[in-house]
């Protein structure tokens, strides 16, 4: 990631760490340094690897491509909750991410084995990449503390929203019928798990 965003993710969170100063110690929400965060350091890993990818210009190879180092990423950070998290209910959803994801990926795999660009459409391959900065933005002003369920459930949100992004714009850009289905099931499946994410980390967030 760009180090601006650090920064600037880093100074948003002094500021509400600043103006969370006053309040009692149950209340404080403890915050650690992007560049030293596992969670984080997956995403920006990801991200990278997204920005390298070469583009056809076709909506629905672009597509594909793109879901299948986004699901990736999701995989890698379901890992690391599995691995090194504590509460039982995020671990869960980290299998459920893993089961799911990595069946979506082989789907994008056996099209894109066979796929041919058929269509040229530089504004979604703009979008799309207008999309991902978004997200890399909106990530690096996230509050992560170091706590592996806390910051998986923060960040995953950020992910599920950018897939859902992806997935909505290749719903009015892409062909592929079979992709198209698999867009609008990526769409309703990961707002579900963004608000049970939500739901989550409102309860435990100061846990």
């Amino acid at each position: 990631m760009k180090p601006t965003y650090k920064i600037l993710g880093l100074a948003a969170l002094i500021a509400f760490s600043t103006a969370c100063s006053d309040d009692d110690d149950n209340n404080q929400i403890s915050i650690q340094a992007h560049d030293e965060n596992q969670m984080m350091t997956i995403m920006h890993e990801m991200m990278d690897e997204m920005h390298t990818m070469k583009v056809t210009q076709d909506p629905d190879i672009d597509y594909a491509g793109m879901m299948r180092m986004h699901h990736m990423g999701a995989i890698d950070m379901a890992e690391l909750e599995l691995k090194s998290g504590t509460n039982s209910e995020m671990k869960a959803k980290a299998q459920a991410i893993i089961d799911a994801q990595q069946k979506e990926i082989a789907e994008f795999d056996s099209f894109l084995a066979n796929a041919k660009p058929t269509t040229m459409n530089m504004d979604f391959h703009m979008k799309m990449m207008e999309g991902m900065d978004r997200m890399g933005k909106q990530s690096d002003l996230q509050i992560i503390n170091g706590n592996i369920d806390q910051d998986f459930a923060t960040l995953m949100i950020e992910h599920h929203q950018s897939a859902t992004e992806m997935a909505q714009m290749h719903l009015v850009m892409g062909k592929d019928a079979g992709l198209k289905e698999m867009s609008s099931m990526i769409i309703q499946e990961q707002n579900k798990e963004i608000a049970d994410f939500q739901t989550w980390l409102l309860a435990n967030r100061n846990n």
